[in-house]
């Protein structure tokens, strides 16, 4: 029976490490051990962002960055105002880490490399004490009088605070849920969509700026999409696979979208502007040049699916093929079958359900010295160091309450 410690925080990612480091930074005398079940830690730090860590957001206003959370915006309003963005990057300054800040908000590390975290994290544990413990699966936990003890294959600790840092693990759900728990069921969040679709069958690698929404929900999204081999991506569609996870879950990933690739522009608008190009170019061919700010090859896809041959001119347009065009344009509609994964970043709405933890201390409102941090909760967030940003948040949170 293992009691050299006063704190086990199961789980060696990022909310682990960064939760251990802040308690013996705040209490040096306290014993702490993370417990990993794999072989390595902080695998999904390496791998995030493309392997350069996507730390943060450049997003400094608490009631901004709540915004950015399907499912968590009103729990984290108060927890960021205590640790926000601009707290992590003095936080990973002052322990020697400088962070950058990229075009569309998002923040890596100067070194561009995903390592320089997890050299920072393992530096900081040593220096401070903290046991790192791997092959160290948990197979059960007790709580006996006011202490807990953790089962793992091959130890038995029992220590008298627990902190589960565990991300999405249905096993350690199942041993909250014996504790009362309740979990909200988790499904997938952030993935691309499936799409066969002979407008863009020819044209992975395009990117636009258009307006996505989904046929019968209120769900639409408006950012860069990105046309790939098995469909669509980008910030536009993964955001709406984000916000709309339940629902899309629902429909078994079958169903109907809308793209307005000239985003604000409605189809009558647009029709009104093909009227006036084609007084303007009545002697070129419509096909030949975008008069949008999209690439040509998509431009030519969508004058093709309009029935207009590729050599038309803009003076022999129809009326009906000019409508046909706006509505290519503002209103083209695709089938969805199906979803992707984004990259190695798979996140997971659902966890804890939200009612059940005190905000101000990440502490179980059921169970005394039990406490949580990350993405355990059912808190969730789009792509772009959000994800990550809760991680630091509620780690800071329940170090400070310890």
């Amino acid at each position: 029976m293992n009691q050299n410690f006063d704190i086990i925080i199961v789980g060696g990612g990022a909310g682990g490490f960064f939760t251990a480091i802040n308690i013996v930074e705040k209490n040096p005398k306290l014993k702490v051990a993370i417990l990993e079940r794999g072989a390595e830690v902080l695998q999904k730090v390496r791998i995030s962002g493309g392997g350069r860590c996507n730390v943060t957001h450049a997003c400094f206003e608490p009631n901004e960055l709540v915004k950015f959370y399907p499912r968590g915006e009103k729990e984290l309003r108060g927890p960021f105002h205590q640790f926000c963005s601009g707290d992590t990057i003095e936080w990973f300054e002052k322990h020697g880490v400088a962070l950058k800040i990229e075009d569309d908000g998002r923040m890596f590390p100067v070194s561009n490399s995903s390592q320089s975290i997890i050299d920072c994290f393992m530096q900081a544990t040593q220096k401070l004490g903290i046991k790192v413990l791997t092959g160290q699966s948990v197979q059960s936990i007790f709580k006996k009088d006011n202490l807990w003890k953790i089962e793992t294959q091959s130890e038995n600790y029992v220590v008298e605070k627990l902190i589960l840092a565990t991300g999405s693990n249905p096993k350690i759900w199942e041993m909250l849920q014996a504790y009362g728990h309740a979990i909200v069921n988790p499904v997938p969040s952030l993935f691309t969509f499936n799409i066969k679709d002979s407008r863009i069958k020819e044209l992975p690698g395009v990117a636009a700026f258009a307006t996505v929404k989904i046929k019968d929900t209120k769900l639409a999204s408006t950012g860069p999409l990105l046309i790939t081999h098995w469909g669509m991506s980008g910030p536009a569609v993964l955001k709406l696979s984000a916000w709309g996870a339940r629902i899309l879950h629902d429909k078994n990933y079958q169903f109907t979208i809308f793209v307005n690739w000239l985003n604000e522009v409605d189809t009558a608008d647009a029709e009104k502007k093909l009227k006036e190009l084609k007084q303007e170019h009545a002697k070129k061919a419509v096909a030949k040049k975008s008069p949008f700010e999209f690439p040509n090859r998509l431009w030519e896809s969508l004058v093709l699916a309009s029935g207009i041959e590729i050599e038309t001119k803009w003076a022999d347009l129809s009326k009906v093929q000019l409508q046909n065009l706006a509505n290519q344009l503002t209103n083209g509609s695709f089938q969805v079958n199906g979803k992707s994964t984004f990259k190695e970043e798979f996140v997971t709405a659902g966890g804890i359900d939200l009612k059940e933890i005190n905000f101000k201390t990440m502490e179980s409102k059921l169970h005394e010295n039990l406490f949580f941090a990350g993405e355990i909760v059912n808190i969730d967030a789009i792509t772009g160091g959000f994800n990550f940003q809760n991680a630091w948040t509620s780690g800071f949170i329940l170090a400070n309450s310890i």
